[in-house]
């Protein structure tokens, strides 16, 4: 099943992280180290191959990829060997990029779009496409009454005042495209109900929201484990350094609200109530694409008595979000080629703030995860 990537946000080190490994994973350069759907659980026959992908995307910016890739492989996310071995292949990626299309109304911007997802399935023929954000976290979006139907919302996008952030504005045009939609970040994305009304129209799938890749990650293990012990946990709190294009992103107070509430559901989801306190973020740009975590957890045992655990995770954001970012793309694909349409809860694993009601406790969305895949087959 040829499959088509388009990422929101193509030259950001997300997306050319991603793009540098499926292109490695083509090659047979690399081992599929943190992609799930490499797992023997989750490895199908429904799923595109690595062979069957190609990227296409939209970027405000004109950094080249291939310059992109030199960068990351300099400050230590990417191998240098893997750039210099796919420079051929980085740079014809080039061919397939475009700037983000502007309008005098958001109704033009998204046929634009919408024009260029088209071109780019066709050009390629491609038997599905999915659009990725991996783009600039947005702030969180003041409610729109068009937001809640599908038609005042067509005939609003068509005035001169702009209705849908730019997230929600991408997954409009993909639906119209017929394209399925993953949004990686916290941003408002396909999470209106009028955009979830065209999704189903249109037949096609949605996820998000906001790739769950470290803090939140381990929070989604360790706070199911003070529930199923019974210990009562009386606060929570972290502190998260990050550098690169995404922690000066979430300088801006705004942008950053947006992130701190995404990351702080899993606990009120696991535990049945929410402790005291809250996750920071804070902007070190000398750190660049590495962040780092540490929480402090207060808990009460049994006859009252205090206690508390500390843990710090250090790592790399976009290594950990690009192999998931593969993952939920050609999960997606899967979905929209058995029929699905609408929202995919199923894919709550990946998530910080899942669609739907689902679990929150890691190993529950694992079994979730496993049987949908499972059932992509039939």
């Amino acid at each position: 099943m040829r499959t088509g990537i388009w990422l929101i946000g193509a030259r950001g080190s997300v997306a050319v992280t991603a793009v540098v490994g499926a292109t490695a994973l083509r090659a047979r350069l690399v081992e599929p180290n943190g992609c799930v759907t490499e797992l023997p659980q989750l490895r199908s026959p429904a799923l595109p191959a690595w062979s069957e992908l190609v990227f296409g995307g939209h970027d405000i910016v004109t950094t080249p990829v291939l310059k992109k890739a030199d960068a990351l492989a300099a400050a230590g996310v990417l191998p240098g060997r893997l750039v210099s071995a796919l420079t051929a292949d980085l740079t014809a990626i080039e061919h397939e990029l475009r700037p983000l299309p502007a309008g005098d109304t958001q109704a033009l911007v998204a046929d634009r779009i919408a024009a260029d997802l088209r071109d780019f399935r066709d050009r390629n023929a491609l038997d599905r496409v999915v659009v990725v954000n991996v783009s600039t976290t947005e702030p969180i979006v003041t409610p729109h009454p068009a937001h809640a139907d599908l038609a005042r919302l067509t005939e609003a996008l068509a005035g001169p005042d702009p209705v849908l952030p730019p997230s929600s504005l991408a997954a409009y045009a993909a639906f119209r495209a017929v394209c399925a939609f993953i949004d990686f970040t916290p941003s408002t994305g396909a999470r209106l109900p009028a955009l979830a009304e065209l999704a189903r129209v249109q037949g096609v799938p949605f996820a998000g929201n906001d790739g769950k890749t470290g803090e939140t990650l381990v929070k989604s293990v360790l706070a199911p484990m003070f529930a199923l012990r019974n210990l009562r946990v009386r606060s929570w709190s972290g502190l998260n350094l990050l550098g690169g294009g995404d922690g000066a992103n979430l300088a801006d107070p705004a942008a950053n609200a947006a992130k701190v509430a995404s990351k702080q559901r899993v606990l009120g989801d696991a535990l049945g109530y929410v402790p005291e306190g809250t996750s920071r973020i804070d902007y070190v740009a000398e750190i660049g694409d590495f962040k780092t975590a540490w929480d402090l957890v207060t808990f009460e045992g049994f006859l009252g008595t205090g206690m508390r655990m500390e843990f710090t995770w250090h790592g790399c954001d976009s290594a950990l979000a690009a192999p998931l970012v593969l993952d939920l793309a050609r999960l997606t694909a899967a979905a929209h080629s058995a029929g699905r349409s609408g929202p995919l809860p199923e894919l709550g694993f990946f998530f910080k703030d899942p669609l739907g009601d689902g679990p929150s406790a890691l190993a529950e969305q694992w079994a979730t995860l496993a049987t949908f895949t499972a059932g992509l087959e039939s």
